[in-house]
């Protein structure tokens, strides 16, 4: 958000407000592409309200002719182009662009992201997750999948996901783990450092089983503090800085209580109960997108500790959106959970969107 004047939209709830700029500033068939934008995640649609009054301007960011490195401004509405074209390069930005081109067809590059580790980190990361997805387009069907050591399958697309990350996030200059290489030395865990898993839930990916996602997070001092999340199946998007916020296709997001249990598959002959206080439980088979579904409010919690563990790269991204968007994250003896660089190891915990409800859960299992 760039001045605090602007909305950002994402259902038919804001149709009155853009049905509204339209009488006002008609642009012959705009309005279903409008409506097409707003469903989609590859697009995004940005109303003002200058002090809370009548919508005064609109701008409507999508994929461009040259794809994913060059996004759009399809629509234009209102006087003040210099602050939508300016809501629009955040929004550009996030979804992974380096070049915005202009109504007018002209290109215009991206400036590069200068302010915090946290901010360079989600800009490198939102470009790393779309050369993740290409790579993993490009490599459907190609090679035999593998069994890793903890059974989890590595297709082709995995290592080839994961050089365009290194490539792309080594720009940051921290150490940078990744499940599809062996850990390198961290010399000082305390300070930060990368860790990413260019597809989470391959199982999912190769059997064109939605969702497998891209995650990326940067931890500091054992804690995550800046995490990005692309669902590579629907092109959902998640980031979040701690102490920021959160975001979710480009509209702030907060955790909320709510009756449905995110847990990940069960082992082969094992069961799944649902505890005291939830209704549904929900196994999607891709942790990171399980997290993020907490962190939005779309889901109440998330836990682990009835399994064996899960991995470092499996969460540290997402944990750092559900934390940026107010949630708790407790280990097996409630305490806030510490991330280690170890991409081996195992860890336990449960994610809420709340304390006590964080709480109950540790008790009830």
């Amino acid at each position: 958000m760039t001045d605090g004047r602007h909305t950002r939209l994402a259902t038919a709830l804001d149709l009155p407000a853009i049905e509204a700029l339209l009488e006002d500033h008609w642009v012959p068939d705009a309005g279903d592409g409008i409506v097409w934008a707003m469903g989609h995640p590859s697009a995004r649609v940005v109303i003002t309200h200058p002090d809370g009054g009548t919508p005064d301007g609109l701008v409507v960011v999508t994929e461009g002719p040259n794809g994913q490195g060059t996004l759009r401004v399809r629509h234009l509405l209102g006087a003040d182009h210099d602050a939508l074209l300016e809501e629009a390069g955040w929004h550009a930005r996030t979804m992974g662009a380096t070049a915005l081109e202009h109504p007018d067809g002209t290109i215009h590059e991206l400036a590069r992201v200068r302010g915090t580790i946290s901010d360079r980190f989600v800009a490198l990361a939102a470009v790393a997750a779309n050369a993740a997805l290409l790579a993993a387009n490009r490599t459907t069907g190609v090679g035999t999948t593998t069994t890793k050591d903890d059974g989890s399958p590595s297709a082709a697309a995995d290592a080839e996901a994961d050089r365009a990350s290194q490539r792309i996030l080594g720009e940051l200059g921290v150490p940078m783990l990744s499940e599809e290489r062996a850990d390198i030395g961290v010399e000082d865990p305390s300070g930060p450092w990368l860790v990413v898993d260019p597809i989470d839930g391959t199982g999912n990916y190769r059997a064109g089983m939605p969702p497998w996602a891209f995650a990326a997070g940067l931890v500091a001092g054992g804690r995550p503090v800046a995490g990005y999340v692309m669902d590579l199946s629907s092109g959902r998007r998640w980031w979040g800085t701690v102490g920021v916020g959160a975001f979710r296709d480009g509209m702030p997001v907060t955790t909320a209580a709510g009756a449905t249990l995110m847990v990940p598959t069960p082992p082969p002959g094992g069961t799944v109960e649902v505890p005291e206080g939830f209704r549904r439980l929900r196994i999607t088979g891709c942790t990171a997108v399980d997290l993020c579904l907490v962190a939005d409010g779309s889901a109440g919690a998330w836990h682990d500790l009835d399994r064996d563990g899960t991995h470092v790269h499996d969460v540290a991204g997402a944990l750092a959106v559900l934390v940026a968007a107010g949630g708790i994250v407790l280990d097996p003896g409630g305490q806030p959970l510490a991330l280690l660089p170890d991409t081996e190891g195992l860890i336990r915990f449960v994610a809420a969107a709340d304390h006590d409800t964080a709480a109950g859960l540790l008790a009830s299992t």
